[in-house]
């Protein structure tokens, strides 16, 4: 198949790339190399797919809306996966503007080209912070989320709102993936993991927010590109059994599906950090601080739609996740 993927030299976008490329579909990658993090990391990840066959790159940004216009024209992809965002929960409360111009404006350019050129299937990123001050646990796709609590959180939300417009006024098939704490090889220098590492090995605090006593369903990459693949391959159609009278929020009469990508194990914050001290071989000095405002105390992932629609759930342990991102990190950056 011919995959536009947005995001492509991000951390899932990347990996994703890589699999797509290695079982010969062409890849269009699009990313606009933001400074949000060290530019550097997206270009070394990069500069690993730039010389593979079947894959090209354009720069440029989602809110471009001619150049994304002209990258759809000139690739003419069959499907599309949407990764590109602003990403980050603590972010958005100091630069709203930021999400609404590339997760807002940038997802409706992505609808509007999907739209007028006939793509098979948008799958697209969502979140776990879309279940915001929810309390009941395991998060199910079937829940109300309708109280978010972050910027961030409320634009993945309307994503998924606005993917369903779209579905359902011109029967564009589309997916939203609630991802579930990603990590790994390769990611994201704001998430945990990456800092605890860096600090550790640099003698430096790290800062455990609610003491470390929140719990998140860590999910490793790979598992989350593999959840990404089964549901690219598994085209929506309207759900048989809709009832307008009593609607499930992952479902619908028109080609629209939701769907959780989590481990299903959480894990309490200062268990993840034994983990990696014991693969770096050394302890951390903590800091302990409170929960930060936007941050929600527990994650869990029920992922029995995945399983339902796709035969696929994550299954890494994070003993296995944290020493392969050690392992990376310790190569990459010659510690």
């Amino acid at each position: 198949m011919r995959v536009l993927v947005t995001g492509a030299a991000g951390f899932i976008g990347a990996n994703l790339s890589e699999r797509l490329l290695a079982r010969g579909d062409q890849v269009l990658g699009y990313d606009n190399l933001n400074d949000y993090y060290d530019p550097r990391l997206k270009e070394a990840r990069l500069a690993r797919l730039v010389p593979q066959e079947g894959f090209e790159f354009i720069k440029a940004s989602l809110e471009d809306r001619a150049a994304l216009e002209a990258a759809f024209d000139g690739f003419r992809p069959q499907r599309v996966v949407n990764l590109a965002a602003q990403a980050g929960v603590r972010y958005s409360l100091e630069n709203p503007q930021a999400y609404v111009d590339s997760n807002i404006v940038g997802f409706l350019n992505i609808l509007e080209a999907c739209r007028y050129r006939a793509v098979e299937h948008l799958v697209y990123a969502s979140s776990s912070s879309v279940y915001g001050a929810n309390r009941k646990l395991p998060f199910a796709v079937e829940d109300s989320v309708d109280h978010p609590v972050s910027m961030y959180a409320a634009t993945k939300k309307a994503n998924e709102l606005m993917a369903h417009t779209y579905s359902h006024l011109f029967n564009l098939p589309t997916t939203g993936l609630r991802f579930f704490t990603v990590y790994g090889p390769w990611g994201r220098p704001d998430m945990a993991l990456f800092l605890f590492t860096r600090k550790i090995l640099a003698g430096e605090p790290i800062d455990v927010f609610n003491n470390g006593r929140h719990t998140r369903d860590f999910t490793y990459v790979d598992d989350i590109v593999e959840g990404v693949i089964r549901t690219l391959d598994t085209v929506p159609g309207p759900d048989p059994t809709h009832d307008p009278m009593a609607p499930s929020p992952a479902t619908s009469s028109a080609p629209y599906r939701v769907y959780n990508i989590g481990n299903q194990q959480p894990v309490e914050l200062l268990r993840y950090i034994e983990v990696l001290e014991d693969c770096l071989g050394r302890k951390a000095q903590r800091n302990l601080l409170p929960l930060q405002p936007g941050d929600v105390p527990d994650t869990y992932a029920d992922v029995q739609a995945l399983v339902r629609d796709t035969g696929y759930s994550p299954s890494t342990p994070i003993e296995t996740g944290v020493k392969r991102f050690v392992d990376w990190y310790r190569e990459f950056y010659s510690v």
